[in-house]
């Protein structure tokens, strides 16, 4: 089985520059990425279920994998949403379809983006994970511009073993994630 091209640097020099920089001492205590989970929400499903149904589509050709529908947890009078009402759909990859999927990500979609200056660097949780807004889902190759209904975004969300964000920035810094500056 073929490595992808980011596990095999991950796994070579990332390692290496990052037990260098932080100094840890065991190669476990070396921070890695754990998951990547694709959110779309999608407001409109409450009055046609349809939308919904291509919402999914076109994530599961971006990622890749099959996807879920998220329900509302909750019911909240001012949206008109009902607790269980299908809101949404999101998929969460892990292992060989998250390396390709980040490389993917980072050297073909967000360059397509029109005016881009590079995502925001501040955008870490405090416990290591980084959330990036996409808005909209045109940047990706596989996705065909005749075929779309309906321009919409979503949320990508980075998890990481890191303990502290500084050592998640770095860590995405060496994946070549685009920080502003």
């Amino acid at each position: 089985m073929k490595l992808s091209r980011l596990k095999e640097q991950y796994q070579n020099e990332i390692v290496d520059a990052m037990i260098k920089k932080f100094g840890y001492k065991n190669i476990m205590e070396v921070p890695k990425l754990d998951k990547i989970v694709v959110n779309m929400g999608v407001g409109e499903a409450k009055e046609n279920v349809k939308v919904l149904d291509s919402a999914v589509r076109d994530l599961e050709i971006i990622t890749g994998q099959k996807a879920v529908t998220t329900r509302a947890k909750k019911s909240v009078a001012n949206f008109k949403i009902r607790e269980g009402m299908p809101i949404g759909c999101k998929v969460t990859l892990r292992g060989e379809k998250m390396y390709e999927f980040a490389d993917r990500l980072i050297n073909l979609a967000l360059p397509r983006v029109r005016d881009f200056r590079g995502v925001n660097a501040n955008a870490f949780d405090g416990r290591g994970n980084y959330a990036l807004g996409i808005k909209e889902q045109l940047i990706f190759p596989e996705i065909e511009y005749d075929k779309v209904d309906k321009v919409r975004g979503m949320d990508v969300i980075f998890v990481t073993t890191a303990k502290t964000d500084e050592e998640a920035r770095e860590l995405l810094t060496l994946f070549n994630m685009p920080f502003a500056k």
